[in-house]
Parts: C-alpha cells; sequence; structure tokens
C-alpha cells in the first residue's frame, strides 16, 4: 500500500452516486476519508438532485474528494459508471449516499483479498436503525466458513422468497484493473437488481472475490430511505436481465442449477404479485386462474401478505434493506 495522501494513485477510491442527499452525504463522505492504514480518493457522482447536496460537496476543502455532475439523471447504474470512468484508485470501494464504513473496513478488506489472491472482495454489515439499534446481517462464524464466495452461492442467496437478507446486500471492492480488463459496468437499463448483475458477472468471468467475517459496512436505515417492494415492472426487468447474462456466459452446471431455482423464484414472485393484486380488486375469476397455474403461488398465502411482500423489499440504489434481519 502506498504511504502519501498525495500519491497519484490511490488505494482505494469511493464511488458515491448521489440523489437528493444532502441530509446524509457529508457523513458518508467523512466516513470514507477516515479510512486508516492507505490512501483514498473519494468520487462523488450526483444524478441531477434538486437539493443541495451539490453545494455540499463542492464546499468540502479536501482535494481527495471530486464531485462529478450529471447533466441528465442516468440512476444508480449510470451514476456509478461515471464514477467508475473516474477513478483513480487501484481498488474501487461502492458506498450509497446515506450509509458509512467503519475507519479499518478497507484496510482489512484489501489485506483478505491479498491472502485469498481476490480480485474482488465482500464483507459483513451492520444495519443500524432509527432508534439507534445495530444489528450485524451474517453470523461472523457462518462467514468464516466460507472464505471465498462463489458464483453458484451467490445465485443461490438470490432466490426470491429463499431469504430475507441474502449476499446481494454485501457492498463489494473491485480491483479497478479487473473491472477494465473484462468491459464490466453496471447495466443503465436497470433501475433495479444493477448491483447483483455486476457481481454474478464478476464472478462469471472467473473473478475470486474474499469474504472478510467483520462488519465494515453501516446500512443506516432512516425516514425517506425505505426500500421499495418489487413491482411486475422490476420482476420483468431482472428476468430480462438475467436472460442476457446467460447469453454472455457460460455456466457452470452447479451455477445453472442454482440459476433454475433464481428464475423459478422469478416465476412464483410475479404471479405471487399478481394473486395479491387481484384479491386486492376482488378480482376472484382471476385469481383462481392465477392459483391453478402456478399454486405455489398461493402457497406462499400462507404466510401473511405483509411479511411476503417484505421478503420482495429490494435494496435501492440509495438506501438501506426494507426490514432488519429477526
Amino acid at each position: 500500500m502506498t504511504s502519501s495522501v498525495t500519491d497519484s494513485t490511490p488505494d482505494v477510491t469511493f464511488v458515491i452516486a448521489a440523489f437528493n442527499a444532502a441530509d446524509t452525504i457529508t457523513r458518508a463522505i467523512d466516513s470514507a476519508l477516515a479510512q486508516a492504514g492507505l490512501t483514498v480518493e473519494v468520487v462523488v457522482v450526483d444524478d441531477c438532485s434538486s437539493d443541495a447536496t451539490v453545494a455540499l460537496v463542492a464546499a468540502i476543502q479536501d482535494p481527495r474528494v471530486r464531485l462529478i455532475a450529471l447533466e441528465s439523471n442516468r440512476g444508480p447504474g449510470g451514476a456509478r459508471n461515471a464514477g467508475f470512468d473516474a477513478a483513480r484508485g487501484e481498488w474501487i470501494a461502492i458506498l450509497d449516499s446515506d450509509d458509512t464504513v467503519h475507519p479499518d473496513r478497507l484496510k482489512r478488506m484489501i489485506e483478505r483479498a491479498g491472502a485469498c489472491g481476490a480480485e474482488i472482495v465482500v464483507d459483513n454489515l451492520d444495519i443500524l436503525s432509527l432508534d439507534g439499534r445495530s444489528i450485524r446481517m451474517f453470523q461472523e462464524a457462518q462467514l468464516a466458513r466460507q472464505p471465498l464466495l462463489t458464483l453458484p452461492a451467490f445465485i443461490e442467496s438470490n432466490v426470491l422468497f429463499r431469504s430475507e437478507h441474502n449476499y446481494g446486500y454485501m457492498k463489494p471492492v473491485f480491483l479497478r484493473r479487473f473491472l477494465e480488463d473484462h468491459g464490466l459496468r453496471f447495466d443503465e437499463t436497470l433501475r433495479i437488481g444493477e448491483d447483483y448483475i455486476l457481481l454474478a458477472s464478476a464472478l462469471a468471468c472467473g473473478g475470486r472475490c474474499a469474504i472478510e467475517p467483520a462488519a465494515g459496512y453501516v446500512y443506516h436505515i432512516r425516514e425517506g430511505s425505505i426500500s421499495r417492494v418489487l413491482k411486475l415492472e422490476h420482476i420483468d426487468a431482472m428476468i430480462a436481465a438475467d436472460k442476457v447474462f446467460l447469453s454472455r456466459y457460460t455456466l457452470d452446471p452447479r451455477s445453472r442449477s442454482m440459476q433454475r431455482k433464481r428464475t423459478r423464484g422469478f416465476r412464483h414472485a410475479r404471479s405471487f404479485l399478481v394473486l395479491v393484486e387481484q384479491l386486492k380488486t376482488r378480482s376472484l375469476a382471476g385469481a383462481l386462474k392465477t392459483a391453478l397455474a402456478d399454486p405455489l403461488a398461493l402457497q406462499h398465502l400462507r404466510m401473511p401478505i405483509a411479511a411476503r411482500l417484505r421478503r420482495l423489499a429490494a435494496p435501492s440504489a440509495h438506501s438501506a434493506p426494507s426490514v432488519p434481519p429477526p
């Protein structure tokens, strides 16, 4: 690692996509700049905010902070891609504008990646609730038994209705050269699930992903940042993105098996959402038709609908998970 903050190539570039984040952006930047034991730069990409986000970032008198103000709204994937293009660090870390990171996070993660010969590294997360309670998302012992995150494990973890929290919540840190060598960027056509496709693509390219069991990333749950619940158009967009992913990469047998589970999960989730809407509108004939076509959609009603809808909550571009883990 380099030792001077004036070096032209920092160890890590934090990419922060910001949209109307005036109330949290300074906190996120301060946590990134507080990383110990390595050099950092922070690239904030404003995605056409209408609040004071740009002014707040522009007022920061730290040469390690750079601001990119987009001329048109490109969504979370497009904003992060702009940050990737501007990054100079050896590693790229993604930080949401309403979250923070612990001071030793990147040093531990990069050391973990080096020990495993990995080009990607993820870590555990803490969820900070509105009342100040902090909950660890994964048990450290559980992650310690799995030193590497494999593609089949990642796909299986992202099967809908399987669990409230999965590896898709983890914020990866990428070796910048690896992203560039494989032409990896966020899919800007997706407004939800774009982070899943990026990490899945990196793993499908042969990237090794190390897992740091300790928590270094902090999700801040706050008013107005509750993750949106999936809608039919979100399901359809992710199904289409998966088809593109499968057309680009040849998966090993176990990954293909997990992908079939994921595809079935999308199908059942879609039927379930249709069924819920039909019941809400008292379209009993339509609900019966949906239930007969996909009996699993009916089985999901054994759990209270609200709980199932929470299971279908997805982390938005600039927000925390919608439901704390039990």
